[in-house]
């Protein structure tokens, strides 16, 4: 009797395992490095950001290059001064710098703080769009990393189109 139930349960096991090789799994992979930097949305977030910071960094590379013929000067002509001016100019200098320093802080923490909310807004379309092949298309698994995936798999340009043409929104 044991060799009949153990015949049953391979029976068994083998149709189980037949019946899920018969269902096809659909599986997707989406490039997100390639999602935001080919997709429109992501190019215009850059864009913006360009135009918002450009004049900033203009004004911190003009300070930066005021500083330094600054610097220059003092060092030209440092041994035509006295000890009093000598310390004056440099305690300007350092504080020149320190200000510089300051702003170039606030200036990367701004930037680094609308980098990160424009690429939410793209995210959230991104993953938006995702879900929505996910849904039309019924896949069992769409994933965003992988160490490997073959083309055949890759929906990454089915997501560009699909922001592209505004249906993530």
């Amino acid at each position: 009797m044991t060799s009949t139930l153990k015949t049953l349960v391979a029976i068994v096991v083998l149709s189980c395992a037949a019946a899920v090789s018969a269902q096809e799994l659909k599986i997707g992979f989406v490039n997100l490095d390639r999602v935001l930097r080919d997709a429109a949305m992501a190019k215009a977030a850059q864009s913006k950001l360009e135009g918002e910071f450009t004049k900033r960094e203009k004004e911190l590379l003009d300070g930066e290059s005021r500083l330094k013929s600054s610097s220059e000067r003092f060092d030209k002509d440092t041994s035509a001064m006295s000890e009093s001016e000598r310390g004056r100019r440099q305690r300007d200098l350092m504080a020149q710098q320190n200000e510089l320093q300051r702003k170039r802080r606030e200036f990367t923490e701004d930037l680094n703080q609308r980098k990160n909310e424009e690429l939410a807004k793209v995210l959230e379309t991104a993953n938006r769009v995702v879900k929505q092949i996910f849904d039309q298309e019924k896949y069992d698994l769409i994933v965003q990393e992988a160490v490997f995936a073959g083309p055949r798999v890759d929906i990454t340009d089915k997501v560009i189109k699909a922001m592209n043409a505004g249906s993530g929104k």
